[in-house]
């Protein structure tokens, strides 16, 4: 499960968000990806700051990491730039030949991610994450070798990518790392409240290409991030978090569990799923059925996965 994303500082060591960790722990789920995020001003600055009113501290995630060992998971530990203009980080970049602000980009950006590495390694993360769906910068090869250089002298552990979903062909440099991670919100439904099986048919075709990218690079594939809302029609737009006025529906976002498990379970070189995501405050169970997010605490999708990682 990725964890605790989108939450201000100090929710991590709230009590709700400890017996939220617990609750994830029930799922049969064995490790959570940690994942917080600073900013950027906007998707041309070359200047990453941390900012003191807004970015999770170390203390944070010092105890995030502590209580989520302690429930006896294993740590993926993840950091995110994103921009304060409100686009995507799929859009931060320059011109290819601006060659000094890309010089200057990745000088801040190696000193953010090379900070966290190196708290990984202090607390022992099982994982480490260098990027998240940074589709803009791939192509910078030369200069994603060179991250990946400064993190491996301060972490120890594996070292993994987050590409975007149908995005992964265009990274040349994934011979650098131990997994290759996606974001896989492949839309695999084709009209709302679609069936398991129509949603099965469309993953076999996923599974030839994200195939094809592991012989490629010999490396085992992880879905970095991967669900869908329990909301009409969410299958045909896994990433959508916007459309709140779509009506409630669970069966749907169990249809997705139930089919990407069933179509990758098996696979050698298929690494697993950090699922998107868990929050650190859970709604009441009651109110699981009025709940139109990713979560699925309380909602047919739980029941799939603890089927899954508790009986089969």
């Amino acid at each position: 499960m990725t964890y605790g994303w989108d939450s201000s500082r100090g929710a991590y060591r709230t009590p709700g968000a400890v017996e939220s960790l617990t609750k994830l722990k029930e799922t049969g789920s064995e490790w959570i990806a940690l994942s917080f995020y600073t900013y950027q001003n906007t998707i041309f600055s070359t200047d990453i700051p941390f900012d003191y009113g807004f970015t999770m501290t170390d203390s944070d995630i010092m105890f995030a990491v502590k209580k989520a060992k302690e429930l006896g998971l294993k740590v993926c530990l993840k950091p995110v730039v994103n921009s304060k203009d409100g686009l995507w980080r799929a859009r931060i970049g320059f011109p290819e030949e601006a060659y000094d602000y890309w010089a200057q980009w990745f000088e801040s950006y190696t000193n953010f991610v090379v900070h966290y590495a190196e708290l990984a390694e202090d607390l022992e993360c099982e994982m480490f994450c260098i990027g998240c769906e940074m589709v803009g910068t791939e192509a910078q090869t030369e200069h994603w070798i060179k991250v990946v250089e400064r993190v491996r002298k301060v972490y120890s552990g594996p070292v993994i990518y987050n590409a975007n979903h149908g995005k992964e062909d265009g990274i040349e440099w994934f011979d650098q790392v131990d997994l290759i991670g996606t974001s896989a919100y492949y839309p695999v439904g084709e009209k709302p409240g679609d069936s398991e099986e129509t949603m099965l048919k469309n993953w076999e075709k996923v599974k030839g290409r994200i195939e094809n990218l592991h012989k490629k690079f010999n490396k085992p594939i992880l879905f970095m991030e991967i669900g869908c809302r329990s909301a009409e029609g969410c299958a045909m737009m896994p990433w959508d978090f916007e459309h709140r006025d779509l009506p409630f529906n669970e069966e749907e976002q169990a249809n997705f569990y139930s089919s990407v498990m069933k179509t990758f379970w098996d696979e050698p070189w298929f690494a697993g799923f950090f699922w998107w995501d868990w929050s650190t405050e859970l709604y009441p169970l009651e109110e699981a059925k009025n709940n139109r997010g990713f979560d699925i605490y309380g909602k047919k999708a739980e029941a799939v996965l603890k089927d899954w990682y508790f009986n089969k």
